[in-house]
């Protein structure tokens, strides 16, 4: 797989139909595919741990996706072998009336990973440049009328592209993947949730309302993409109707990026190596006096 085929760093010229939604296997079999994943969260599993003790980076996986596209999946199979004390989830539904009372990116804020860390946002800021455009919810807000104008969302974009700098230049890398899954195989997954008592109680008649608005999300989505695409913080569009796919891809991306940032453990100055050598002769000093005891009982 060449992960450049599904990067986008300039927004120029992109177009959503121009990525497809469903790939052709690139495996030759079934196996070959599930030893590459394996060898993937393997692979995390060490860089997160170097990630987490040199603490001077950290990773921030931003999901965007339209209803069943497989964002909670992606997270559970992708995210299964790494350290749960370096890695938080978050989840952006409707906000608050606190949350409403602050600018849209305020929670966003909070919810930022710690050094050393991997943050998982499913759902984002995005939010507020997808649904509250759709739907148009700004006329309902609480923001003044004077910060109201057609070329908000233009303003919101280039609101995205500076917080995201900032964000690079304190160290935080966002990662930001939008799984393209097909009106067609949402209706499919859709039916196959009603059917499955374990998955029913996911389901929502809201959904069945959203597909109503399917081409005003995938227009806001191609504008959001192309606007917010830079190369410090591209987008990623995988193809999400095969969802080991899309799990298999992002895990690729994440090991990629990890080791872009050259990690490594922490290297201790002379002074704490010899004070660790004096810790360890004394262990084993202990060690020896606690046996010759055990010895003459």
């Amino acid at each position: 797989m060449k992960l450049k085929d599904y990067m986008v760093q300039d927004g120029t010229s992109f177009r959503l139909k121009d990525h497809p939604q469903r790939v052709e296997d690139p495996f030759e079999s079934r196996e070959a595919a599930q030893a590459e994943m394996q060898k993937n969260l393997e692979e995390l599993q060490e860089l997160q741990a170097k990630l987490y003790a040199q603490n001077r980076w950290s990773l921030l996986l931003v999901i965007q996706a339209m209803d069943a596209a497989g964002k909670d999946g992606l997270i559970k199979h992708v995210m299964s072998g790494v350290n749960p004390q370096g890695c938080q989830v978050a989840s952006f539904k409707q906000p608050s009336l606190e949350e409403r009372d602050h600018d849209y990116l305020w929670r966003i804020a909070k919810r930022l990973p710690e050094r050393g860390n991997i943050g998982i946002f499913n759902r984002s800021y995005y939010e507020d440049v997808l649904v509250v455009r759709v739907h148009n919810l700004l006329n309902h807000s609480q923001l003044p009328p004077s910060v109201l104008g057609d070329d908000i969302w233009q303003r919101r974009f280039s609101q995205i592209r500076h917080f995201e700098r900032y964000l690079v230049e304190n160290g935080i890398l966002p990662i930001k993947i939008f799984l393209n899954v097909s009106k067609e195989e949402q209706r499919r997954r859709f039916l196959d949730r009603i059917d499955d008592p374990t998955k029913n109680w996911k389901f929502s008649c809201a959904d069945i309302r959203e597909r109503e608005y399917w081409d005003d999300y995938m227009h806001a989505y191609e504008e959001a993409i192309a606007n917010t695409a830079t190369k410090a913080a591209p987008w990623h569009v995988i193809p999400a109707d095969r969802k080991w796919f899309a799990r298999l891809l992002t895990s690729e991306i994440l090991v990629e990026t990890l080791k872009s940032l050259d990690l490594s453990y922490p290297k201790l100055p002379k002074e704490e190596l010899e004070e660790l050598a004096r810790a360890k002769e004394s262990l084993l000093a202990q060690g020896r006096t606690e046996h010759a005891r055990e010895s003459k009982k």
